[in-house]
């Protein structure tokens, strides 16, 4: 699933009618889910959470900070929070499939848009700095509103975007794009914040205060404190301790600035190994606000790594095994569907969380769909789990990196098949719906027909898409039926022939809706596509089916 998080600040916590208008604007975006709007009257300050597709959160981003300059005035804005405009910070955040070079030019096509039609001054930051002196958000906002007129005067900060003058009412915006910043607690068996504090400061990036032998702390000449590094110090972490009266225990809290550096199981991992130092023990931990899918997998297939299991496990398991190891549970319950980003925001899947009893039943029934296009796409994610299988299998007898790399592979192959049963159903019932479009008039006949038009071709993708993916659960079997244990061989032979008849299946369904195309050339591109696709996955199944056979000494 690729998406993208985006958590702009704004320059107004205290007035409801304001916060609602720029909620209203996000909300208005479809496929943009607003997760969290959290207002601070101290700071007068709020920091929007919405996650979404690329295309969609680039929108709702532009719509509230064209709201927001509207209705903010930067000239009577008065705050405790560092700012320079009304829309003060926007980072964009690159989840499941989505990159940070994805997150990169969504920045600059947003900061672009702000400038021109807002006619904001904007600056990029992060991942998104034009300039390496502008990476950091504090150097960019150095003397905040007050002092913006006489910086846009120095050409060293002509922004990147929008006219170089001050805008009194709106000020100035930084856009920018940064990794995930997961806020995570570590809850140990004691009141004592002092402890959580010595162990905060052997773990976090900036290190602990250096003292010297009279235990004072050592101060260079301009009189600061000097700092050392920890004792279990890790990069991309800041970390304090504090005591919660409500829970009756201290807790080391962690701020991972880069989950892909230190991910939460080497945080909880040191603050254990610094813990029993002091005699002390970990009872569990707690995710504060939302965590990314990867981040709770990559604890999973840790936590599997350890006891010697393959850690390319199905999805559930790996959520599973990250729960109990971190013991998310400890001091809140930890509830997947709230906590996980992909799961927050995803679509219900009728047919895929249906049991194998009901999904059958559902198919013989009368109606046309699901039909051949959903239970192609069944073939082959039940092809790609075989074949996971098979890997699994041969990683508790004989583990390696391949192998597990193969497990892991199977297992997106798997979940892609899985939401094509449902996105199979779903392009038919489009087709359906555009075809009843009223036609009696010439206005009503267009907009029918480029509605079937939009309808076909999604009718076309995404067979061709399970078409794409069964090819490649085609590959995992042949894979396995070389590198697999010779006892789950004929599991590797039924693999390839369930995603052989997955992609031949599919292959009916792009054929069977091509003349529906107005465009000839359009249509010849896709028929070739897919007759190639054919042709491919034919070759590769005689060739597995042959070894299979042979092997087994049919």
């Amino acid at each position: 699933m690729n998406l993208v998080e985006c958590v702009p600040n704004f320059s107004e916590g205290r007035d409801r009618k304001v916060i609602d208008a720029i909620a209203a604007a996000i909300a208005s975006v479809d496929a943009v889910r607003l997760l969290d709007v959290d207002p601070g009257a101290a700071t007068n300050r709020t920091v929007f959470t919405f996650v979404g597709p690329i295309e969609a959160v680039e929108q709702a981003a532009f719509l509230a900070m064209e709201r927001a300059a509207a209705l903010i005035d930067m000239r009577t804005h008065r705050g405790a929070h560092p700012r320079m405009g009304a829309t003060d910070v926007c980072p964009f955040v690159p989840l499941g499939g989505t990159t940070m070079r994805d997150c990169v030019e969504l920045a600059h096509r947003v900061g672009r848009r702000v400038g021109d039609e807002l006619q904001i001054p904007v600056y990029l930051y992060e991942q998104a700095a034009a300039r390496p002196e502008r990476k950091s958000l504090s150097d960019i906002r150095k003397g905040e509103y007050e002092a913006l007129a006489e910086k846009l005067k120095d050409p060293a900060w002509t922004p990147d975007f929008g006219p170089p003058r001050m805008n009194a009412k709106a000020g100035a915006t930084a856009i920018g794009a940064r990794e995930f910043l997961i806020a995570y607690n570590v809850t140990l068996n004691t009141r004592d914040k002092r402890l959580a504090n010595v162990i905060a400061q052997n773990i976090r990036e900036t290190g602990r205060p250096k003292r010297g032998s009279d235990g004072k702390v050592v101060k260079d000449a301009s009189g600061r404190a000097t700092t050392e590094p920890g004792t279990s110090m890790l990069p991309c972490a800041r970390a304090t301790g504090w005591y919660i009266a409500e829970y009756g225990r201290a807790q080391v809290s962690v701020n991972l600035t880069d989950y892909k550096v230190t991910p939460p199981h080497r945080a909880f991992e040191a603050v254990e190994t610094e813990a029993a130092r002091l005699g002390l023990r970990v009872t569990g931990s707690e995710i504060v606000g939302l965590v990314p899918l990867e981040a709770v997998r990559m604890a999973g297939r840790h936590a599997l790594s350890r006891q010697g299991k393959s850690p390319s496990a199905p999805e559930p398991e790996l959520v599973h095994m990250a729960r109990v190891s971190l013991g998310l549970d400890d001091v809140a319950p930890f509830e997947p569907r709230r906590k996980i980003v992909e799961y927050s925001v995803a679509a219900p899947r009728p047919l895929g969380g249906m049991t194998v009893e009901a999904f059958v039943d559902e198919v013989s029934s009368s109606s046309p769909a699901p039909g051949g296009g959903s239970v192609a796409a069944l073939l082959g994610s039940l092809s790609a789990a075989l074949s996971g299988m098979v890997a699994n299998l041969t990683y508790e007898k004989e583990p390696g990196d391949t192998l597990a790399s193969l497990g892991d592979e199977a297992h997106v192959v798997k979940s892609r098949l899985v939401d094509a049963v449902d996105a199979d159903t779903a392009a038919f019932q489009r087709l359906v719906e555009a075809g009843r479009m009223p036609r009696g008039t010439e206005a009503e006949r267009l907009a029918r027909d480029s509605a079937v038009q939009q309808a076909t071709r999604l009718a076309i993708e995404v067979p061709l898409s399970v078409m794409k993916e069964s090819l490649r659960a085609l590959a995992l079997a042949d894979e396995m039926s070389t590198k697999g244990t010779p006892a789950a061989l004929s599991d590797a032979g039924v693999a390839a022939l369930a995603a052989s008849a997955a992609v031949e299946g599919a292959f009916y369904n792009v054929r069977i809706n091509l003349p529906g195309l107005t465009d000839p050339g359009e249509a010849t591109r896709l028929r070739e596509e897919s007759r190639t696709l054919l042709g491919k996955a034919t070759a590769l199944r005689e060739s597995v089916t042959r070894k299979v056979r042979e092997s087994l000494g049919s």
